[in-house]
């Protein structure tokens, strides 16, 4: 019998992590998984024997305790909670590989931009995808959009986007954004020619990164959006600001291995449009 690895999602009773631990939880009905509700005792307020340490602990478990009233308004689904010690997003990412999913609320802003944000911490570490949520209203919200660039974790992404899709009978947009380069090499072509043959080039990537979706999903309305010159973590904020979800690879084909997130992923999340899943590829030793 296979296991049924739950979804987990972090609480800090922060008006993020609700609209996550509502999502999770919605999420964790329809697929009929279990849902576990994790808070994090940060470890900077335990390096000394504090005498709030058990006020620590008890409040993270009443936080626990609301939301999972909240969270078992679904009356079948199976709830647990469980306080974590230690840093927050090193902590909640290391209890990913327990998890088929991981749900974080996103972060806020701080003098005009993202300080240090857990929801970029956890999505750098993570072993499996990871959901980041914000306080946007997700009524009324159509479609899912999925950022491709040819790369490996492009195809995964296409593949969990078009899987999403096709369940709630949305539409499926599949953005791909890139950049001619700065410098054209001197072989005798106009730049008009040369950026129609990059054009050219870009569109077979993109149709090739679709392949295969017809077979698979045979009713799912598939739109493909190439755009030039254009910031891709921009471009997918724009595609999906009406959209019900948006999916995005760690990284890319243009990602450095030593990066831990992709400058795309992490563009997107730090201007998150609705709900957005980075995929993840496990190396080929893990199972």
């Amino acid at each position: 019998m296979a296991i049924r690895k739950p979804i987990a999602v972090g609480t800090n009773d922060t008006p993020q992590s609700r609209a996550a631990v509502s999502w999770a939880a919605r999420r964790a009905h329809r697929d009929g998984l279990p849902l576990v509700i994790l808070h994090v005792v940060d470890e900077r307020w335990l390096s000394e024997p504090y005498p709030w340490r058990g006020v620590l602990q008890e409040t993270g478990e009443r936080i626990l305790e609301a939301a999972a009233a909240g969270a078992r308004e679904f009356p079948s689904l199976e709830v647990s909670t469980l306080v974590l010690t230690g840093g927050v997003g090193r902590s909640l990412a290391g209890f990913s590989d327990r998890a088929s999913m991981l749900v974080v609320g996103s972060g806020s802003g701080h003098l005009g931009g993202v300080l240090a944000d857990r929801a970029l911490q956890v999505a750098s570490a993570a072993e499996v995808p990871v959901a980041v949520v914000g306080t946007l209203d997700t009524e009324d919200r159509h479609g899912v959009v999925v950022g491709v660039d040819g790369s490996e974790e492009a195809v995964q992404a296409v593949a969990l986007a078009a899987a999403e899709a096709d369940r709630e009978g949305d539409e499926l947009t599949v953005v791909y954004a890139y950049s001619p380069p700065d410098r054209l090499p001197d072989a005798g072509f106009t730049p008009e020619l040369v950026a129609d043959l990059m054009e050219k080039e870009e569109r077979i990537v993109l149709s090739e990164t679709v392949a295969g979706l017809m077979a698979d999903y045979p009713d799912l309305v598939v739109h493909q959006r190439l755009e030039s010159g254009r910031d891709p973590a921009q471009s997918l904020v724009q595609a999906a600001e009406g959209a019900r979800l948006l999916v995005v690879g760690d990284r890319g084909r243009g990602g450095i291995s030593r990066l831990v997130l992709g400058s795309t992923a992490h563009g997107v999340l730090k201007r998150l449009p609705c709900p957005t899943i980075i995929t993840r590829i496990r190396p080929v030793n893990q199972k």
